[in-house]
């Protein structure tokens, strides 16, 4: 596939309109359930966390609430910790990785921190293992006022009146092949424009922000998740996914100016992770826990340097 004549949507060389979403919207089918696997999760920590629904998404003839896991035990003299998962709701282990720092690890932070889990954004695009949402918008580029993508608005919503005083922010995500063979292509096809083949690199590695880096978080973290899961490495031009490598496992973006959840706060510290699900070096339990790993050396770096 090397160009929009290959997509089965659109015309080649011109961004799609309505019909042409609507036809993409056609072939999209429910691979999963966001009530069975997530929501029933969600209320199984009920008895030791606060659950908090901050807003609903209506996708006729679907709707769908959405949550956020807050500390019980909330203090506004203590640091604010943000994790965020699902953005892109195909990416498994963001989600069941939140899910599972909070079930097996956020209890260790209490009186040291507040935590606020947001771990499935996008539960309309998790059921169908998509990117984006249901009017094919990617809510991790959306992140902005006003925002196109209902996803980004609630979460936007809900973090307002804490996001002076986020201290860390760790948003979970994952790179696919898919992103090469389906989501790469659709995104040129959408916009109009050529779809100029990458590479997918091998490994677990995090996007810094460009604007305030935090070069000693981002490492701290790679250690941590280096004795779950391995590292991308490099490609023979020194990047990943097209972003010069600046230290093992790490590249960097400009956050906020390209809408994307790690940038929507003022928080000192901030990555995004990516894990690498298709590796043959890597189980789903693997990156599940790496994702956790990921979050519990954020949390324990900040709080350390803070």
């Amino acid at each position: 596939m090397n160009d929009t004549a290959s997509y089965p949507i659109g015309t080649p060389g011109q961004p799609w309109g309505a019909a042409e979403v609507a036809a993409w919207r056609a072939r999209q089918v429910r691979h999963r359930s966001y009530e069975v696997d997530v929501v029933r999760a969600i209320q199984g920590l009920r008895e030791r966390f606060d659950v908090i629904e901050y807003g609903r998404l209506e996708y006729p003839p679907d709707i769908y609430p959405l949550f956020a896991i807050r500390s019980r035990d909330w203090n506004d003299a203590l640091p604010c910790m943000l994790v965020t998962g699902g953005v892109h709701g195909y990416e498994t282990s963001g989600v069941h990785g939140a899910l599972r720092f909070v079930d097996l690890h956020a209890a260790d932070y209490a009186g040291r921190a507040n935590l606020l889990v947001a771990p499935c954004i996008s539960p309309w695009a998790y059921e169908r293992i998509h990117r984006w949402n249901h009017d094919a918008i990617d809510p991790n580029r959306s992140f902005r006022e006003p925002s196109p993508a209902e996803e980004s608005a609630a979460l936007m919503r809900l973090v307002a009146p804490l996001r002076d005083r986020i201290l860390m922010h760790i948003d979970l995500h994952e790179t696919t092949d898919t992103d090469e063979s389906e989501f790469r292509p659709a995104l040129a096809a959408r916009d109009g424009k050529p779809f100029e083949p990458g590479t997918i690199p091998d490994g677990f590695y995090l996007v810094d922000d460009t604007e305030r880096p935090q070069p000693a978080f981002q490492q701290a973290i790679i250690a941590a998740v280096e004795r779950v899961t391995h590292i991308a490495p490099a490609d023979e031009r020194g990047e990943i996914i097209g972003s010069t490598v600046v230290a093992p496992g790490v590249i960097r973006y400009p956050l906020a100016a390209l809408g994307l959840c790690a940038g929507m706060t003022g928080a000192r510290y901030v990555t995004t992770t990516e894990v690498y699900p298709d590796s043959p070096r890597a189980t789903p339990e693997q990156c599940n826990a790496a994702q956790a790993a990921a979050v519990c050396a954020a949390i324990d770096h900040a709080l350390a340097h803070s």
